[in-house]
């Protein structure tokens, strides 16, 4: 069957990685629709625009910015409205700019437009490419590797609500060592700084950003797999039950017993 594929992601409409993913995307089908937020939308995990408007701007055939519109809010104006006749196949977020791994994952655009759509019923994928501040996005890194990986995951029965997060190393795409599956991960230490300003009229304001050490990660990690020159490829759902956790929990609730009815009259 034919792939209808829709790209959406966190970075913004204009991001040098949506154009990656389009790449991409062009070696996989020649029907591929774009639906991407107005300007970056980073850490926005899976918002919605419940208390705005969200605005539709047609910028070609296939392609589409919302303005003022989360990740989120992309994939369902796609779904539910633009693409609603003839919904996508696979929907890829992404390539975003930047590590989407560990603890990190529950802050993700990236991650959550994936999610969505899983939860949707549609198979998904999230890319992202690793680089160190400073230095040149490899972005020819996630171009070369992804079509095979993404060939590699439709081939996979699909699970409603499950989808496949990627990452790609910070190295050249020659020294890709392999492809691996991986459990997410934890950063050796992970955090949110705040720095603050003072804007030329004097008043002051604030900019958050991530910080996070990398450490000597297990290597069947996510953080671990990048960490040694591997695309990592891990499963994730919306479910996030700490499972080992149940029953200790219910041996700690037992002697609280069955509610007591509720009094009448």
């Amino acid at each position: 069957m034919k792939n209808r594929i829709l790209i959406a992601n966190d970075d913004g409409i204009h991001a040098p990685g949506l154009a990656v993913m389009e790449r991409i995307a062009a070696t996989l089908s020649d029907d591929v629709w774009v639906v991407a937020p107005d300007f970056e939308r980073s850490g926005a995990s899976r918002s919605l625009s419940l208390a705005d408007p969200i605005r539709v701007n047609r910028l070609g055939e296939k392609r589409f910015s919302l303005l003022r519109g989360t990740p989120t809010d992309c994939v369902i104006v796609a779904l539910r409205e633009i693409m609603k006749d003839e919904p996508p196949t696979l929907v890829l977020s992404g390539v975003n700019r930047g590590a989407n791994l560990a603890e990190e994952l529950t802050y993700s655009g990236t991650v959550a437009v994936a999610m969505e759509a899983a939860t949707m019923g549609i198979r998904s994928i999230s890319m992202s490419q690793l680089f160190h501040k400073g230095d040149a996005v490899k972005w020819e890194t996630a171009q070369a590797q992804a079509p095979r990986v993404i060939e590699a995951l439709l081939a996979l029965p699909f699970r409603r609500g499950v989808f496949h997060n990627v990452n790609f190393p910070d190295v050249p795409p020659a020294e890709v060592r392999g492809v691996r599956a991986a459990r997410q991960g934890n950063w050796a230490r992970i955090g949110v700084d705040v720095h603050g300003r003072t804007d030329a009229r004097g008043f002051d304001y604030a900019w958050l950003a991530f910080f996070h050490e990398m450490g000597e990660p297990p290597e069947d990690t996510d953080v671990g797999a990048v960490r040694h020159g591997f695309i990592s490829v891990t499963p994730l759902h919306a479910d996030i039950t700490h499972r080992d956790g149940l029953a200790p929990l219910a041996a700690a609730l037992a002697p609280l017993g069955a509610p007591a009815p509720e009094a009448h009259g």
